[in-house]
C-alpha cells in the first residue's frame, strides 16, 4: 500500500508535516466528470488559501465533499482552525460563532439567509503552483462538537499530530478492506462535518491510499449511482439508518470492497442481511467525537469489539476510560464496557441509560430495542424525561408506526417489559428528528413529545 501515514507522531512542539500524502499523480477525488490527483488538489488548496479572510477560526459548511476538503486544507494553510458544529442548523452554527468571536463561515452554496460572516468559495476553484504543502503537527486542525444527543454540545480540540495518529490506526483497522496497490475509492453518506465523516472521508484520502467521491448521496438510488462512479470496487462508509434504507429498498449495488458503519448501534440482523445481499463484509467501528474511532468488529458474527492498535479500555464505576496513542490523556466515556483478558470489550449500555424504579433495573437501549421489535414499528426511541416537581423522572417514547395506535403498541410492550418501565407518554409521529448521521438530539425529541412538530 502506498501513501500511508507515520504511525509514530513526534514530540510536542513545532514540527512541519505534509498536509497531503502520496505521489503527485495519485488519485485523490472522483465524481462524474471529475478526476483529481494530489497535484491538482494542492494547486487548488494553495490558491484558495491566498483568498481566505484573516481569522483564527472557520466554520466549514460546504456541501460538496471535495470542496470541503479544499476549504479545510486552505484554512489550515492560513493557520485557521476548522470548527465542526454538531449540526448545520442556523441556530447551532450561530452558537458556535458566538463562542469564537473571530470565526467566519465557509460554504459552496448560496444560503438564504446566509449565516453571519459568510464567505462563499469561487464557482471555479483557482489554482497556483508552489512548494509541497505542510502544516505544523502541533497546530489545532479542528474542534469537533459532541452531537447534543445527551445534552449540551461540548468542544473537542484535535491537532494534526492527533489526526495523523488516529488515521494510522484507522488504516490498520481497514487494511484488509483496502486494495493492496493503488487507491481504494470511497463513497460516504455521512457529512464531512461529523467526526466520523471527518475521519473516514476527509483524513483517509488526505493521509492514506484512498480516493473519495465528491458527493454525499442520501437516497438509495443516489448511493448506487455514486458507487457506480468508482473505477474499482469501492468502500461504502455509512450509518445504520442509511444501511437499513439500502437493504429495504432492494436497489442493486455494484461490487463493493466493504461496508463501514458507525454513529449508532448496528443490529446484527441488519449486518447479516447486508453481507448476504451485497457479498462483502460489514465492519462496524466504535468511537466518539471525544476519542475518534477506537475499536472495530464484524457485527454479523461478533459481539465483542477489538480495540485498534495501541488502544486500551479500562472500566470505571460510571463508565470507561480510553487510553490511545492519539489522545494526550485518557478520555472518560459514559459507556459501560465489560473488558476481557485479551482487551476486547462488550458494551453494556451507558451509565445515563440505566434505570432503577421500584427496585427493578432496565436500560433505555434495551427498552428501545424491544419497542423496535414490535410488528409495524418502523422507528422509535425510549427516553427518560427530566425530573418533575415531585422529583420523578418519567419514561417516554416516540414511535413511527403507520397503521398502529398507541394502545396497541403499549399492549405489545407489556409482553416484553416490566410494567414499571412502560413509557408514559408514548406518542406516534410521522418521523423521528434524526440528524445527518441518524442520531436523535434530545431537545428535538422533547419538542416532539410536547407536540411541537
Amino acid at each position: 500500500m502506498s501513501a500511508v501515514v507515520d504511525s509514530h507522531p513526534g514530540a510536542a512542539g513545532a514540527e512541519p508535516t505534509a498536509l497531503i500524502a502520496g505521489l503527485p499523480e495519485r488519485a485523490f477525488a472522483f465524481a462524474p466528470g471529475l478526476a483529481v490527483d494530489r497535484q491538482r488538489f494542492e494547486r487548488e488548496v494553495r490558491a484558495l488559501a491566498a483568498l481566505l479572510p484573516e481569522s483564527g477560526h472557520a466554520v466549514n459548511l460546504c456541501e460538496d465533499r471535495y470542496r470541503f476538503l479544499v476549504a479545510f486544507c486552505a484554512a489550515a494553510l492560513r493557520g485557521q482552525t476548522t470548527l465542526l458544529p454538531p449540526s448545520r442548523a442556523p441556530a447551532v452554527v450561530g452558537e458556535v460563532l458566538a463562542q469564537h468571536g473571530d470565526a467566519y463561515c465557509l460554504g459552496d452554496d448560496a444560503i438564504d439567509p446566509p449565516p453571519p460572516r459568510y464567505w462563499r468559495l469561487p464557482h471555479v476553484l483557482p489554482q497556483a503552483d508552489g512548494a509541497r504543502l505542510t502544516v505544523d503537527a502541533a497546530a489545532l486542525a479542528a474542534i469537533g462538537f459532541t452531537s447534543g444527543s445527551t445534552g449540551q454540545p461540548r468542544p473537542n480540540p484535535k491537532t494534526w499530530r492527533a489526526f495523523r495518529a488516529s488515521t494510522a490506526q484507522n488504516l490498520a483497522a481497514l487494511a484488509d478492506l483496502l486494495r493492496a496497490e493503488g487507491e481504494t475509492p470511497l463513497v460516504a453518506t455521512v457529512p464531512p462535518q461529523h467526526m466520523y465523516g471527518m475521519e473516514m472521508s476527509v483524513l483517509l484520502p488526505l493521509l492514506g491510499p484512498v480516493s473519495v467521491h465528491a458527493a454525499r448521496p442520501f437516497f438509495p438510488q443516489d448511493v448506487a449511482a455514486a458507487l457506480a462512479d468508482a473505477p474499482v470496487p469501492p468502500l461504502l462508509v455509512t450509518t445504520p439508518v442509511h444501511l437499513r434504507a439500502l437493504v429495504e429498498s432492494g436497489v442493486a449495488l455494484p461490487p463493493l470492497a466493504g461496508i463501514v458503519s458507525a454513529t449508532a448501534p448496528l443490529a446484527q440482523e441488519l449486518a447479516q442481511a447486508a453481507e448476504q445481499r451485497y457479498g462483502c463484509e460489514v465492519r462496524e467501528v466504535f468511537g466518539s467525537t471525544e476519542t475518534c474511532v477506537i475499536a472495530r468488529r464484524r457485527t454479523a458474527c461478533e459481539q465483542a469489539w477489538t480495540p485498534l492498535p495501541g488502544v486500551r479500555v479500562c472500566p470505571q464505576p460510571d463508565g470507561s476510560a480510553v487510553h490511545a496513542p492519539h489522545l494526550p490523556e485518557p478520555v472518560a466515556l459514559a459507556d459501560l464496557m465489560e473488558v476481557g483478558a485479551d482487551g476486547r470489550f462488550v458494551l453494556r449500555g451507558r451509565s445515563a441509560d440505566l434505570l432503577e424504579i421500584a427496585g427493578k433495573r432496565a436500560s433505555l437501549g434495551d427498552l428501545t430495542r424491544k419497542l423496535l421489535a414490535i410488528d409495524g414499528v418502523r422507528d422509535g426511541v425510549v427516553l427518560q424525561l427530566d425530573a418533575d416537581d415531585s422529583a420523578v423522572r418519567r419514561i417516554a417514547a416516540l414511535a413511527v408506526a403507520p397503521g398502529r395506535d398507541e394502545a396497541e403498541i403499549l399492549h405489545a410492550l407489556r409482553a416484553s417489559i416490566d410494567p414499571v418501565f412502560l413509557p408514559r407518554p408514548l406518542r406516534l409521529v410521522d418521523a423521528l428528528p434524526r440528524n445527518e448521521t441518524g442520531k436523535l438530539p434530545r431537545d428535538r425529541l422533547l419538542q416532539l413529545l410536547r407536540g411541537d412538530d
